[in-house]
């Protein structure tokens, strides 16, 4: 998973419309490929980026969200025409999962704090020093070197 930039950032005072259509930019998707992919119809990507829906479905939020790359809290943040507090750090779930491998998605809301999958608490610190994890690339911590996986947390 590439590193979100502050250009997948919602934008204060951006519309929700102007959000998608920014994001589908940055994507090089057609209309009819982002439906496609989030699993909504065409006329729905249309009367989303032309301001005529301002409100989405959990469906809708979550294809979206999958297919442009964001969490679900970005466009949440597009919906209330707001920006996002950025986190330097991930959340992850020790338990489920695999260093090198791209995190659940619903562990990047930031309104998460446990793993859907196993109930576990999600977290974004070495379990050592603390440090913040930074990287889902590496399974060692690069300050205090303990392994992200040892000790509970073990699968």
């Amino acid at each position: 998973m590439h590193t979100l930039t502050s250009e997948f950032l919602p934008q204060p005072e951006e519309t929700l419309g102007e959000y998608v259509r920014r994001l589908r930019g940055l994507k090089r998707l057609s209309q009819e490929q982002l439906a496609q992919g989030c699993g909504l119809h065409l006329q729905s990507i249309g009367k989303i980026e032309r301001g005529l829906t301002t409100r989405l479905s959990q469906k809708a939020k979550q294809g979206l969200a999958q297919v442009l790359g964001v969490p679900v809290a970005y466009l949440e943040a597009a919906v209330r025409g707001t920006g996002v507090e950025v986190s330097h750090s991930l959340k992850l779930c020790l338990h489920c999962w695999t260093p090198g491998t791209v995190p659940e998605l619903g562990w990047t809301d930031p309104r998460a704090k446990f793993c859907f999958l196993c109930g576990e608490g999600l977290c974004d610190r070495c379990p050592k020093c603390s440090h913040p994890i930074t990287s889902e690339q590496y399974r060692f911590c690069p300050m205090c070197g303990q392994s992200y996986r040892d000790g509970k947390h073990k699968a």
